[in-house]
């Protein structure tokens, strides 16, 4: 499945952006609210940039394309 995400992509999403939500919590700095498309994504598994790039890491990487 194009765009799905391996344990250590979607653990270093979330990471991020319980990080970044926790900046701009304590800045104020728009900036930070980036965190929440980096967690979401990071719980869900899936990346909608992905699909189109082709990339997969649950499964090791670049798909290929016949």
């Amino acid at each position: 499945m194009a765009g799905c995400m391996g344990k250590e992509d979607r653990l270093s999403r979330i990471t991020a952006g319980v990080i970044l939500l926790g900046f701009a919590a304590l800045t104020g700095n728009p900036i930070g609210w980036l965190g929440a498309v980096c967690l979401v994504t990071g719980i869900a598994g899936w990346c909608p940039i992905y699909g189109p790039l082709g990339i997969d890491t649950c499964h090791g990487g670049h798909e290929e394309h016949h």
